[in-house]
């Protein structure tokens, strides 16, 4: 459980961090004053962590009422409009079986919302488990195949994190475990991208997360983790600077990289400002 409390820890510093990135004309590398608060993305990732702690493995039904239980103690977490008719309808009585696939007419959410809570169970799994035991994680909300591949591919690049993986070589070994689709396209035009290019440009082609969706998020995560594998920080600023869904993308990056960097490197006020879990 420690790497996975690490990665959680790095998960909930980058949403509070990014949260702060939204609807702001500060300069880059300028931080906003604390306190910073997480979102959705921890609060969920609270509940797999919960869930792998008491359980060594996804109970998806317990996960589910996880998810519905932190929902219900603070439906004020930036939750999407999906999420809040899942995770309500959870609380309800509803089976998750039945709840998640109807979403979207009946094709299930492919939004990034399984991807980003997902990086805990890529440090808390051998390598030959995350991607099962992350595509499980995703479809207790999100029932569309994209949304699991996110899932698998920032779940699947922990581990690879952990393991001492090159940054050069991330992203063929994410892709290779990676089902087809749209997702791991983007994982293949990011791979040819390369690391000299600017973030923002970056984006351009792989997507931000201003579409919420798995296949605009989980490529330049992806991308922005192996950049900088081993500088959390750096990895934080070069991140948001991209702009888009912010606190996401940032929670996710730093979920990859927190348990192989440790989380030392962090400013002490950073901490300071940062919101602290309920561990």
């Amino acid at each position: 459980m420690d790497s996975a409390e690490v990665s959680l820890r790095g998960l909930a510093l980058g949403d509070a961090f990014g949260e702060t990135w939204f609807r702001t004309t500060r300069t880059p590398r300028d931080l906003a004053p604390g306190q910073w608060h997480w979102t959705d993305d921890t609060a969920m990732a609270l509940g797999v962590f919960r869930v792998l702690k008491r359980c060594g493995s996804i109970n998806q039904d317990a996960l589910a009422v996880e998810f519905a239980a932190e929902y219900t103690r603070d439906p004020h977490r930036n939750y999407g409009a999906a999420m809040h008719d899942v995770l309500q309808a959870i609380h309800n009585g509803a089976s998750w079986r039945s709840v998640a696939p109807r979403q979207f007419n009946g094709l299930g959410s492919w939004g990034n919302g399984a991807a980003m809570r997902v990086a805990p169970i890529g440090a808390y799994f051998p390598l030959d488990q995350v991607a099962e035991q992350a595509s499980r994680s995703a479809v207790v909300t999100h029932a569309h195949p994209e949304a699991a591949a996110g899932a698998v591919a920032v779940a699947v690049a922990t581990a690879l994190s952990i393991s001492g993986v090159t940054g050069a070589d991330m992203l063929p070994e994410v892709i290779s475990r990676v089902p087809n689709g749209l997702v791991r396209e983007g994982l293949r035009r990011a791979e040819r991208i390369g690391f000299e290019v600017d973030p923002r440009n970056a984006a351009g082609s792989l997507g931000n997360g201003s579409k919420l969706s798995a296949p605009d998020t989980v490529p330049f995560v992806v991308w922005s983790a192996a950049r900088h594998l081993d500088d959390l920080v750096e990895a934080l600023w070069d991140t948001v600077v991209a702009g888009g869904d912010t606190d996401t993308n940032a929670a996710m990056v730093a979920g990859i990289i927190a348990p192989r960097t440790g989380l030392n490197s962090v400013p002490k006020e950073w901490w300071h400002a940062a919101e602290p879990l309920p561990l």
